[in-house]
């Protein structure tokens, strides 16, 4: 049974949409409609057949009471905070509140939620300004963290324990890798099918892609798909290991330095953390370090040789070995694919910028 096949014979997978009356319209029913849509649409459009998401999202807000979003827009909600069903997923999507000015606690009642749905083992994500709420819960510190470039400084200065990366649009983060941000405007793009490939199948990501004329090479959903599987908390020596390795997988002997962490024996070690994560110890390293690789190889032009010291390879040839049997590409094809988008910037932000110089 393919994982498709297998989320197919499952209940639907409950996507929590976080509504605030400075939710932005545009991305909170985007993203709504982006998972409604997931696998329904293509299977209607090309194979003439009836079938549903995978996904249940719903529109929660405090109270569940009808509100109005950001530019007047109305918004009904489906449940409140109190209410609301065990959900799998939380969003919070654009919120149109100015970088300068702090948030206090004017949605404390959302983070203190967001945490609980998060100990629960829920997945939390955010997109674009979203991430001002969800630094909020606290649960970012120690992480990285991305954001629509203008908020980044301020979010600097107001969570300086959080690496903010302006120039990432998506990363993730925390035990499991279940802290989910995507970066400026439109990203939320790559956020919703970076859920989509994560929990339903790269294949049908990319059929949601094709669905709706996305930039592929913009959004490269694909990049995020062979993200860390997610589901365990019950082990919480494992845990902890993972949060480690989240921030150390450069460094030398990570798999030895976890055993030390666990206290652990090494063959109990090993057998406990393919049990949490489905992965030895090592393909784990691997798949954190080629995730990072990836996004290395979108976002700029240092070499791969660079690339694979950066992220803890110190034998180039190796790493170039090891990235096309798990990618299916060289870092160089893979670049050339997904490189795209950032060429494309550069050459319009350019005459953009000499306008500017004048």
């Amino acid at each position: 049974m393919t994982r498709s096949d297998h989320v197919e014979s499952l209940s639907p997978l409950t996507v929590a949409l976080l509504a605030t009356p400075d939710s932005t319209a545009s991305t909170l029913f985007g993203l709504y409609d982006l998972l409604l849509g997931t696998r329904r649409d293509w299977q209607q459009l090309i194979n003439q057949t009836d079938v549903e998401s995978p996904f249940l999202p719903l529109i929660i807000s405090r109270d569940g009471q009808p509100l109005r979003a950001y530019n007047d827009v109305p918004i009904q909600p489906h449940a409140s905070l109190g209410n609301a069903p065990s959900v799998d997923v939380v969003i919070v999507s654009n919120l149109a509140i100015s970088p300068f000015e702090p948030l206090d606690d004017r949605y404390d009642q959302e983070a203190q939620w967001m945490r609980e749905r998060y100990e629960a083992g829920a997945t939390l994500a955010s997109a674009c300004s979203g991430a001002i709420l969800l630094a909020r819960t606290g649960l970012l510190k120690g992480c990285e963290g991305t954001s629509h470039w203008g908020y980044c400084d301020c979010l600097r200065r107001e969570y300086p324990e959080v690496h903010w990366q302006p120039d990432k649009a998506l990363v993730t983060a925390g035990v499991g890798q279940r802290l989910v941000m995507s970066g400026s405007g439109s990203s939320w793009h790559a956020l919703g099918l970076f859920l989509i490939a994560r929990f339903i199948g790269a294949r049908e990501a990319m059929e949601v892609a094709r669905m709706n004329l996305f930039d592929w090479d913009a959004t490269s959903p694909l990049a995020y798909a062979a993200m860390m599987r997610t589901g365990q908390l019950a082990d919480p020596v494992i845990a902890r290991c993972q949060e480690w390795a989240a921030q150390h997988y450069d460094g030398e002997a990570p798999v030895a330095a976890m055993v030390r962490i666990s206290g652990l024996q090494e063959r109990t070690f090993q057998r406990r953390f393919a049990q949490a994560t489905g992965l030895s110890p090592l393909d784990y390293v691997h798949t954190l370090r080629l995730e990072e690789a990836k996004q290395l190889l979108e976002s700029g032009d240092l070499p791969v040789e660079a690339i694979a010291w950066e992220v803890g390879y110190q034998d180039a040839g190796f790493f170039g070995r090891l990235f096309r049997r798990k990618v299916g590409l060289t870092p160089a094809q893979y670049r050339r694919r997904f490189g795209v988008l950032a060429r494309r910037l550069a050459s319009v932000a350019t005459p953009a910028a000499a306008v500017g110089a004048h």
